[in-house]
């Protein structure tokens, strides 16, 4: 038992050290590239910290077949990336996160919510689900969403979302050796991600715990670990808005992944032979980009016991209930 907590431990580690160093790099691609962080959160860091999610479920389908798996670590992820905005609105002691985010980011979390509906959708449908071969028909809808949203947000950053900024902070670093470190980094989440399915599956052989509750709490935390990283080293370089385009970008490119597990599964339609228990995870994810687009949008000032705004206590909220709920079920 000890040695395999040790190796997913580990597997953790060289991830989150991964995750930091790409948030890090990321920024100075950002200083260098003059785009915006909102844009560079959603898609260049969000796409490499969320491989872990799509390597991991590609392996749990093709390798470890463990169809549960894959979706567990999807829908959990979505949930625990959420979670990680109340962590930095408890960090940034500045003010309440939501007071000066991007209200850009709204766009995001609407199309995040539309994602996660359609999956939760298919997912209670079951065998009524229609399919192409062996691919649900939601695949080709989600491939569609994701890439009209990210033009949407495109379109919106280009059109004047924010300015650039004149303070250059890594003149001593060149793009080409940022890009280089950037793609060291991304090339451990890699393998980490590839490692970690079978890993986990052994895990949840030897704790006897089900590939549902494993996936959706323990793969899912560790496979967010980057987007934890990443979104962290953000606030603490001043990059909030990366930090939260980074998390919004996450669980749009997560839904984008589980299409792509559906592809590779060829079983059949991967959301018709999951437990439907997946579905609280993506409804509480929904109520969670919700609670935040509230935020976003009304900016709360008030931090509740000086510690966090009330946002982030629903955050965290809805959460734990979504994580003990599951565990009741002994899913």
């Amino acid at each position: 038992m000890i040695a395999v907590w040790t190796e997913f431990l580990g597997i953790s580690l060289a991830i989150v050290v991964a995750g930091y160093l790409l948030a890090h790099y990321g920024d100075v691609i950002a200083e260098k590239t003059g785009m915006s962080g909102t844009w560079v959160g959603l898609i260049l860091v969000a796409t490499v910290t969320s491989l872990p999610e799509l390597v991991t479920g590609v392996s749990a389908v093709t390798l470890a077949n463990a169809p549960d798996l894959a979706a567990g670590d999807v829908m959990g992820s979505c949930v625990f990336n959420l979670l990680l905005i109340a962590l930095l609105d408890s960090i940034h002691r500045e003010c309440v996160i939501y007071e000066k985010a991007s209200r850009g980011h709204i766009l995001a979390a609407g199309f995040s919510i539309l994602l996660v509906g359609l999956v939760v959708f298919s997912i209670l449908s079951g065998d009524a689900a229609i399919s192409i071969g062996h691919i649900g028909i939601y695949t080709p809808a989600i491939i569609a969403l994701y890439f009209i949203a990210v033009r949407a947000v495109f379109i919106q950053e280009k059109n004047g979302a924010g300015t650039p900024s004149l303070d250059l902070r890594y003149q001593d670093i060149t793009l080409r050796s940022a890009l280089i470190r950037y793609c060291l980094a991304a090339s451990v989440v890699v393998a980490a991600g590839i490692a970690m399915p079978l890993v986990a599956d052994k895990l949840a052989k030897t704790m006897g715990w089900s590939q549902t509750f494993v996936g959706t709490l323990l793969v899912a935390v560790a496979t967010s670990l980057p987007e934890a990283a990443s979104t962290i080293g953000a606030v603490r370089i001043g990059a909030l808005d990366l930090a939260i385009g980074n998390l919004f970008g996450s669980n749009l490119f997560n839904i984008l992944a589980l299409a792509i597990d559906d592809i590779a599964y060829a079983s059949g339609p991967l959301l018709s032979q999951v437990s439907q228990a997946h579905a609280l995870s993506g409804v509480s994810a929904m109520m969670m980009t919700g609670a935040t687009i509230l935020g976003v949008h009304y900016r709360p000032k008030k931090r509740i016991l000086k510690v966090a705004g009330w946002v982030s206590l629903a955050l965290v909220l809805t959460y734990v209930l979504n994580s003990w709920v599951l565990y009741l079920r002994g899913v």
